[in-house]
């Protein structure tokens, strides 16, 4: 089992019916073999916005779940989840990652620009 399949299985165990997203994830494909409905936006922070929404409508008893690209995908994203983050509404943000072959500077580096962000 690839890690997209099992993060899908995951997240259908736990109650997940729907993930927002802008495409190039993997886990679109993914989530949609699995009976995960998915909602594919315009841009990043409409499906972060989505996914906070969702979360602050249900009062945190569900969360709200957003996947995107890395690199350009997770940067755009920034504001939307710097929103949530400052309001306290927890979402689940699962970014796309680069290849290891593929990475050569200079990067985008979610984990330093999102320290102050995300737990």
């Amino acid at each position: 089992m690839k890690g997209k399949e099992a993060i899908a299985k995951v997240l259908k165990l736990e109650g997940v019916e729907f993930i927002t997203g802008f495409p190039s994830n993997p886990l679109f494909e993914s989530m949609a073999q699995e009976g995960i409905r998915t909602i594919q936006t315009r841009t990043e922070r409409v499906a972060v916005n989505i996914a906070d929404g969702f979360t602050r409508a249900l009062f945190g008893e569900r969360n709200g779940v957003a996947v995107m690209q890395y690199g350009p995908g997770i940067e755009n994203a920034f504001s939307g989840i710097a929103h949530a983050h400052a309001d306290s509404v927890p979402i689940l943000l699962l970014p796309g990652g680069e290849e290891r072959r593929r990475m050569v500077p200079p990067h985008f580096i979610a984990i330093h620009n999102y320290q102050e962000v995300t737990k």
